[in-house]
């Protein structure tokens, strides 16, 4: 494995890794929100949010003190991302799959390739992913078209993906691969590595600046230590390992949520006439915009509550695995919380995406002009919903309630 190098943007002038608790962090999150919808408005990519991240080492969070991370709980982990998500909800989408990536190869290294990759994340270095192709007809699933092709004492690979949130702004990326023998593998790579190439083209109607565009690998080689094949326990081969992706969009979505309330509040306090019947002439006194705000408000502590509950319930199942109990106690757990995960999707995407239309009530016609940029919080939030839809959640947890049926251990769900 090549050495990792880390920008030297990661040289960090806190000392050590941001605790979640730390006030310095409040800072780092006000000096990212003030530029977020202006960035949104214009197309210009987070940059400048991501050069602070990585000196603040907050990808480090939930590495342990002693590996230089901050030793965060996953309530921890998921109070900064839903703080971080309020502040701008692209950039907190963008570590989405760093953070999965910790804690699948990095947080309990197993050799000295994932002891490397460990010090990269302690000093400041983000990943990325390259994982589904569009040509495939299961989103994100396998075979895959990128095959591990042999060459001399390592490999290479020839391919295309798409969908690759925050490999633009990273300094590695986890590509997923078939193997020769008809099994999948992760591999780690430095994304200045020969033949990566990274095109900013994704489209969509929301998270626009989160780079989940294309990666195209042209001739790469792969050293044999970047190559982690799956196996039982082992990355994608642990059960339930997605609940922490899927939590983490849901977390994103709670974070817009806090969005909404803000500017909503903001929006109503700042207003200088009303609605031409209403029963008052000052906004801020009108009780049909106090309810709206009162529901958004409602609605934010809910989608809050949801998710630190079910980061609790990673926390349980990571204690166990932890304290070396048997795998039925450590899958039982870690189904229990796919169950909470799924269940609080379900009802914090529907209350963000209302919340996101009632801030237009709060606001009035005057909250639309295109400069303002609010409509950001309903695309965004569609966008992130759009993710493994509601409704197979939905379905799944009505057939457990129904006879027990377990939730899907592995994949997408």
């Amino acid at each position: 494995m090549n050495e990792i190098v880390v920008p030297s943007s990661a040289a960090t002038p806190y000392g050590e890794p941001l605790r979640p608790d730390a006030p310095a962090l409040d800072a780092l999150f006000g000096t990212i929100a003030e530029g977020a919808a202006q960035r949104e408005y214009e197309r210009i990519l987070p940059h400048e949010p991501l050069a602070l991240i990585r000196a603040a080492k907050l990808g480090a969070l939930r590495l342990r003190v002693e590996a230089g991370g901050a030793g965060a709980s996953f309530r921890e982990l998921f109070g900064v991302v839903l703080r971080l998500a309020a502040a701008d909800a692209n950039v907190a989408h963008i570590l989405r799959n760093h953070f999965t990536f910790v804690e699948r190869y990095a947080r309990n290294p197993r050799n000295a390739a994932e002891e490397g990759w460990q010090r990269a994340v302690a000093d400041g270095a983000i990943v990325g992913l390259a994982n589904t192709e569009s040509d495939a007809k299961v989103v994100g699933g396998s075979p895959f078209a990128t095959v591990l092709r042999p060459d001399g004492d390592g490999w290479r690979i020839s391919g295309r993906k798409y969908y690759s949130t925050g490999t633009i702004f990273s300094d590695l990326v986890l590509v997923r691969v078939a193997t020769p023998e008809g099994g999948n593998a992760s591999l780690i790579l430095p994304v200045k590595r020969e033949g990566i190439e990274i095109v900013d083209d994704w489209d969509g109607i929301g998270q626009r600046l989160t780079g989940s565009g294309t990666t195209i690998f042209n001739d790469v080689r792969v050293e044999p230590d970047e190559v982690v094949p799956d196996g039982t326990g082992v990355g994608y081969g642990t059960a339930y390992s997605s609940t922490l992706p899927q939590l983490y969009l849901t977390t994103v979505n709670a974070g817009i949520l806090a969005a909404v309330l803000r500017d909503a509040t903001a929006l109503l306090k700042s207003r200088k006439h009303t609605y031409f019947f209403a029963p008052t002439p000052v906004a801020t006194e009108d009780p049909i915009l106090q309810q709206a705000l009162g529901e958004i408000s409602a609605a934010a502590y809910a989608a809050e509550a949801l998710v630190l509950a079910t980061a609790e319930a990673l926390d349980v199942a990571d204690a166990l695995r932890a304290s070396g109990a048997s795998s039925e106690e450590v899958n039982a757990a870690a189904h229990g919380a796919a169950l909470k995960a799924a269940r609080a999707k379900v009802i914090i995407d529907d209350l963000t995406l209302r919340s996101a239309s009632q801030l237009f009530d709060v606001g009035g016609a005057s909250a639309a002009h295109r400069a303002v940029n609010l409509d950001r919080h309903w695309r965004n939030a569609r966008t992130l919903a759009s993710h493994n839809p509601r409704s197979y959640k939905a379905r799944l947890l009505g057939l457990h309630a129904i006879d027990g049926t377990p939730l899907p251990p592995s994949s997408f769900f």
